[in-house]
């Protein structure tokens, strides 16, 4: 590539909110520029994992480098950068950002302005970029562009009158995005003499060549042979090839200024290339590194354990290997008396959760058992020391607390007019504390301050219902407060069940452990003995419910005859039974664990 050609390259991510259409407007732009021909396109090219496909949402954000003849006869080079939109996976959307310049702001023209929406687009505005606005689908029936237009002016903020119309889908209007994103965004900016100094956005594990680094070059070019630096992890290493993706990986030469592509450089350790970490010459390292990114923070913790305890060895090695090409998930190993040998997750939502759970279990062939999902507590001791609790289990002796304090958010919800009532309702419900409300066209926004603890468990699920499906939520991490917590643990005969201790605020215990045990009543299944569940704070019962015995029928071999005979068999097998209840063992299936901890309370 010449020197002049920077002013050639165009840099640019797709924002939107879920089910927009960034995917397929990224596989209607490969498709125009001729990247893959046309016996290779499927739907959701960028998405390649199977979960991706199934789900119809993008996890990971995929790169593409596209060629294409402007109409002023002039040759352009395209990197696009696809983005997930569900808020789980924030820590994607900012890594892709800091590596463009622009972004195309898809919004969907049936459906408006969504929650994750405004949270990506602040993203984008925050990172400097120039923004386009694409309204997609505007051939649906119930689109409304002139509106949807509007709304993105008055709800964001940004001009919107020469937004483009499109359908991503049939194709209709893409050609003027091609065009759009080499007029209306800036090409980058580079000094390709200067000392190699790139931007590490992103890093997997590949069985065959170790670890590829996705990187955006700043300043200088990136060869085969040339010795770099990590100057967060200071690890060294000589890159054996670069190349670019189209989208599959192809080698080049060199990058140069401006440009995206991959290096790998027979890294055994995903670890030491730190995602935001400043790449340069070995030799004449620059003075400073870029800004990078904030390390992505896990929020909510869960016990993973095998229903096998024989498979805990393969789910460590599978732990492993998932983290290699997911930096943000972050396991370490505990037990459980219930449930043995297992791992304490973190993940950045209850999404991410799902996912990694579900990705464990197919790509590794695993059975798990997932105990309730928690937050970080902090906890203020009698003797002056703050202590950091995920899991309720650890929590220490409640003469020892002096204050215990849980994270809180602040949640943006958008919800059609009719269903705001119920919208309010269940923030009410779950502790919120309101905001703002306002009104974007026909659709209500309101902003509450929410404990993290009452999101984490089925906040998205239950909105989704109260709405019917209608309202969009995202939400940030704002603080800590002092609640009035205890530790509510759920025994079944008489033994504590570790895996569904939780702790809960103090006015809402007893509901939540009198909807636990009623749950549990219906999933144990009855034994020969009568099988008591109870809900604990410390040593008081908060709630109780009882799975009956079975019976059988001892007395069927009796025909007629005195009474006292079948009493005397009756007799003796209620011996039998306290003595079977005294040490028999109750069996709690897997999919009890699973739906008592998505209670409806």
């Amino acid at each position: 590539m010449t020197a002049s050609a920077i002013d050639n390259i165009r840099n640019f991510s797709i924002v939107a909110h879920i089910d927009h259409g960034k995917s397929t407007l990224a596989d209607r732009l490969i498709q125009l520029t001729g990247t893959l021909a046309e016996r290779e396109m499927v739907e959701q090219v960028l998405d390649s994992m199977d979960i991706e496909r199934e789900r119809g949402i993008t996890i990971k954000a995929q790169t593409v480098r596209l060629n294409y003849r402007a109409r002023d006869g002039k040759d352009y080079v395209l990197n696009l950068i696809d983005t997930p939109g569900h808020v789980d996976f924030a820590y994607e959307v900012n890594r892709s950002l800091a590596a463009v310049e622009g972004s195309l702001l898809v919004v969907d023209a049936s459906q408006g302005v969504e929650a994750q929406t405004l949270a990506n687009v602040y993203h984008a505005i925050d990172a400097g970029h120039e923004i386009v606005p694409v309204l997609n689908k505007v051939d649906l029936p119930a689109a409304e562009p002139e509106q949807v237009k509007k709304q993105i002016e008055d709800v964001i903020g940004i001009d919107a009158s020469n937004a483009l119309m499109i359908s991503a889908k049939t194709g209709l209007g893409v050609p003027d995005v091609l065009e759009a994103i080499v007029t209306r965004l800036p090409p980058p900016k580079g000094d390709r003499h200067a000392t190699l100094k790139a931007l590490l956005v992103d890093s997997w594990y590949d069985a065959y060549l170790g670890v590829v680094v996705l990187v955006r070059i700043v300043d200088g070019t990136l060869k085969k042979g040339q010795r770099i630096r990590m100057m967060g992890t200071s690890a060294s290493y000589d890159v054996d090839r670069v190349g670019v993706f189209r989208p599959k990986l192809t080698p080049v030469d060199e990058l140069g200024p401006g440009e995206i592509g991959y290096l790998t450089a027979a890294i055994k350790e995903v670890a030491d290339t730190r995602v935001g970490d400043t790449i340069t010459d070995d030799r004449k390292p620059v003075d400073e590194m870029l800004p990078g990114f904030k390390p992505a923070i896990p929020v909510v913790f869960c016990g993973l354990f095998p229903v096998d305890a024989a498979a805990f060895e393969d789910l460590r090695a599978a732990m492993g290997r998932l983290r290699l090409n997911d930096a943000s998930f972050s396991f370490e190993m505990e037990t459980s008396a219930a449930l043995g040998f297992g791992f304490r997750c973190g993940f950045l939502g209850l999404l991410h959760l799902e996912i990694i759970q579900e990705r464990l279990e197919r790509e590794f062939n695993l059975e798990l058992i997932a105990t309730a999902p928690s937050v970080i507590y902090k906890m203020n001791l009698r003797d002056g020391s703050q202590i950091e609790i995920h899991n309720p289990v650890d929590m220490p002796d409640p003469m020892k607390i002096l204050e215990i304090q849980e994270p809180w958010i602040e949640a943006t919800i958008l919800t059609p007019d009719d269903y705001l009532g119920s919208v309010l309702k269940l923030c009410q419900d779950r502790r919120g504390v309101q905001v703002e409300l306002t009104y974007v066209g026909t659709r209500a926004m309101a902003k509450y301050n929410l404990p993290l603890n009452e999101v984490v468990f089925d906040f998205y699920d239950r909105l989704k219902s109260v709405s019917k499906g209608y309202a969009s939520f995202d939400y940030h991490l704002t603080d800590y407060k002092e609640a009035d917590l205890v530790k509510m643990s759920i025994l079944v005969n008489e033994e504590p069940v570790d895996a569904l201790s939780m702790l809960v605020h103090r006015s809402r215990a007893e509901q939540r452990g009198r909807a636990m045990v009623e749950k549990l009543k219906e999933l144990i299944p009855p034994h020969m003995f009568q099988v008591p569940i109870q809900a604990a704070i410390g040593g008081k019962i908060i709630a109780r419910e009882t799975v009956r015995a079975m019976r059988k029928d001892v007395t069927a071999k009796c025909y007629g005859g005195d009474v006292t005979r079948k009493r005397k068999l009756l007799d003796k097998q209620k011996k039998g039974k306290k003595k079977m209840r005294q040490y028999g063992k109750v069996d709690i299936p897997q999919e009890a664990f699973i739906a008592a901890l998505k209670v409806d309370v």
